[in-house]
């Protein structure tokens, strides 16, 4: 147990439970993970180890006693029928019949139907009507003769959800931490381990969690297999149903006109649609049409009537395509079927999460440590539901007067949602409101994006922000930093000998500025460097990569590009970068090299440096004797270190190839700074010294992230390149 895990446990104590508990009773239970969660918290929401155990070894017997395995499902309706009583736990699900005019439920793994439940009971828990609940329900037997009456008696039913929550506690609870441990613990709560996932992917988690606590919310999430994408809403709360092949009747989603009995819009907060994606898919055009209008206006018609709903929609589904072939061949929601390939259905999503910058789900991502039991996670945000935070920008922002009202709309619900999720107390600084602002913006940004390259009726919008009074931050989404020249298809200038589609002869203009980035000083570069009049900085200095190193078609620089002074921000989960695209251009003649980096310690930075040595003596000049390479770091004072051996195999390995590497160890611990300097002429500032990997599997022969390092994702970075005579 760590320092948040208990202080976590202290001021949350009986609503959290250790995540990797729920692997330790699941078993072959086909059981959500918040039914598991549910009995844990009931018999494990402690953290003495003792107790836990017996906790976990009730929850099996509950489990091996009640639960209804489908195969044994003939067994226990016979020790129903002997006993004359069983508690069960089961999906349960509930209909009116109105020719008996009652209520009758159906046991989904017991395979029981027809038992008559209580007015009372439905009108307590109205989702039993639709796809069922999992419920720990009493049954008795009775024999009688009748045909159409079920010999099961049901003595009680309780779902398997909180009763009642605390908003108020919840609220003072979450004061007592700062928003990076808040985060942390909510995606522990998720079953995930945060140090394994960097800030921005850590908001992507969270945002699969607005349709929960944000009504009449539209989220798409298009990515690679494997990186958790129905997870959150197959197992993560009780309030949302997920739809797995993602097609579903118009009956079945709104109303019954035979009936009519509303359908799952009107009875879930969140209704997802699992592998929507498929352009072999044909979905009817009827539900299409219904479900554009539901989500503009929150209300549909079947019939002569008209109804409204709350429900916010999920739309998950895979991508068949990386995301440089789609951005230079196609768009970000090619995978689509032709009829949501529509600019009318796509202008109603509020955000899009990018699924190929989440990490694949890896064994070992998942947290063991102490996280909120998804149940009281999940009233949570229900109960956060019901309130608006989309106004509170307003007391210290502004948004551009460019967006239109559905770019508007799609920003603020998303920014409400997060921020009901990590700032339900609305105590964010300016700095925090302003990160979730424009992550908000971005996730929006990315759907608009996509229009302008789909419909030739939309134009380009400024998605731009600002402090009051201050000046205005323009917004752009990841894959326009990294394909510049690419990403806005329409606007992109013929190479020569190119033909361009006529979509772009509409806008034969250049990209500003001010409409590209929020990093104005390096898109001008850039710019500049797609003009060869202009001496400027070269596209190879300015977005991070090497020589043939280019992620897309980006024209390489001419040999006599001036070498970059100033400042780079990189963004996290950027591609294209390596130690070769940031200091090769610096290395050129190199004769001296000194890393000032206290983090030198464990394997993985010890292999950081080893990189970066490659990298040097790729550039040795040899008409020179030798490069000499100092560094200096910190010790590393755990017992089984390994580092100065690591350090002397380096040395050994490069000497024979003119590489003089030495080290000192800084035992006053004094260093903090991370610098290169090269050559005494340049001196590099790097905030995050070498480490500026996402993880990655480098003992994998296999991997291209291991064998090349432009492949991979980065953290987020910043670099200073000074001249020395300048300091």
């Amino acid at each position: 147990m760590d320092d948040l895990d208990r202080k976590l446990n202290d001021n949350f104590a009986g609503y959290v439970v250790r995540k990797d508990l729920v692997k330790l009773v699941r078993g072959n239970a086909a059981v959500p993970s918040y039914v598991l969660e549910y009995l844990l918290g009931q018999n494990c929401a402690t953290d003495d180890e003792e107790e836990i155990q017996e906790g976990i070894e009730r929850v099996r017997d509950i489990l091996a006693a009640h639960y209804v395995q489908r195969a044994e499902a003939g067994a226990i309706r016979s020790d129903i029928k002997q006993k004359g009583f069983q508690r069960v736990i089961d999906k349960v699900s509930v209909d009116l019949v109105e020719k008996r005019d009652a209520y009758e439920a159906t046991f989904e793994n017991l395979g029981i139907s027809h038992v008559l439940v209580t007015e009372d009971i439905v009108k307590k828990n109205r989702r039993l009507l639709v796809s069922g609940v999992w419920c720990i329900a009493d049954l008795s037997y009775s024999a009688n003769e009748a045909k159409n009456e079920s010999p099961y008696l049901l003595k009680s039913l309780k779902p398997i959800q909180m009763a009642n929550f605390d908003l108020d506690g919840f609220i003072d609870g979450r004061s007592q931490f700062t928003a990076s441990e808040w985060i942390d613990i909510l995606i522990r709560s998720i079953g995930l381990d945060p140090a394994q996932l960097g800030e921005r992917a850590k908001l992507f988690q969270l945002t699969r969690l607005v349709p929960y606590c944000e009504r009449n919310y539209n989220l798409v999430e298009l990515g690679p297999k494997g990186t958790g994408k129905s997870h959150v809403f197959s197992e993560f709360s009780p309030h949302g149903i997920l739809i797995s092949g993602g097609e579903v009747t118009p009956a079945k989603l709104f109303v019954n006109n035979s009936n009519g009995k509303i359908g799952l819009v009107g009875y879930w907060d969140c209704v997802a649609f699992d592998e929507f994606a498929g352009k072999n898919k044909r979905p009817k055009p009827d539900i299409v049409d219904i479900l554009k209008n539901y989500m503009a206006n929150k209300s549909f018609s079947r019939g002569i009537e008209q109804v409204s709903a709350e429900a916010s929609l999920a739309f998950v589904g895979n991508t068949s395509h990386d995301v440089g072939y789609m951005i230079g061949q196609t768009d970000l929601f090619e995978d689509l079927p032709a009829v949501y390939h529509d600019s009318a259905f796509i202008d109603r999503i509020h955000a899009y999460i990018p699924g190929w910058e989440v990490d694949i789900i890896r064994g070992d991502m998942f947290s063991s440590n102490y996280g909120f039991i998804v149940d009281y996670l999940a009233e949570a945000l229900r109960t956060l539901r019901t309130l608006d935070y989309s106004g509170l920008y307003r007391e210290r922002f502004e948004l551009s007067d460019d967006l239109s009202t559905r770019d508007r709309d799609g920003i603020l619900k998303t920014y409400s949602g997060l921020m009901k999720i990590i700032f339900p107390g609305k105590n964010a600084t300016a700095e925090e409101e302003a990160k979730t602002l424009e992550f908000a913006m971005e996730l929006r940004c990315r759907v608009k994006d996509q229009l302008y390259r789909i419909d030739e009726t939309f134009s380009r919008t400024h998605f731009r922000y600002r402090l009051k009074g201050g000046t205005w931050q323009s917004v752009t989404t990841l894959e326009e930093d990294s394909y510049p020249r690419i990403y806005h298809s329409r606007d992109r200038v013929p190479l020569d000998g190119e033909d361009v589609a006529p979509a772009a002869k509409l806008a034969q203009q250049k990209t500003t500025a001010e409409d590209a980035s929020p990093h104005a000083s390096e898109r001008n570069d850039i710019q500049a460097a797609d003009a060869p009049e202009v001496p400027a900085v070269s596209e190879e200095e300015d977005d991070g990569r090497g020589k043939d190193e280019a992620v897309g078609p980006i024209s390489l620089p001419s040999p006599e590009s001036k070498l970059f002074e100033g400042h780079k921000t990189f963004r996290e989960n950027q591609r294209g970068i390596s130690y070769e695209s940031l200091f090769g251009s610096y290395l050129d003649g190199v004769r001296s090299v000194e890393i000032i980096d206290p983090y030198i310690r464990n394997f993985y930075q010890c292999r950081n440096l080893m990189e970066l040595l490659e990298v040097i003596l790729s550039h040795f000049d040899y008409s020179v004797p030798e490069v000499k390479v100092h560094l200096l770091t910190a010790p590393d004072e755990h017992l089984d270190s390994r580092q100065t051996s690591y350090f002397d195999q380096m040395a050994e390995s490069f000497a024979p190839l003119g590489l003089d590497f030495s080290y000192d160890l800084d035992t006053t611990h004094t260093i903090h700074a991370r610098h290169l300097i090269i050559n005494h002429e340049w001196d590099i500032l790097l905030d995050r010294g070498l480490d500026i990997w996402q993880r990655f599997d480098a003992n994998d022969a296999f991997s291209v992230e291991a064998g090349m390092p432009v492949m991979r994702r980065v953290k987020q970075f910043e670099v200073v390149y000074q001249r020395m005579n300048q300091i």
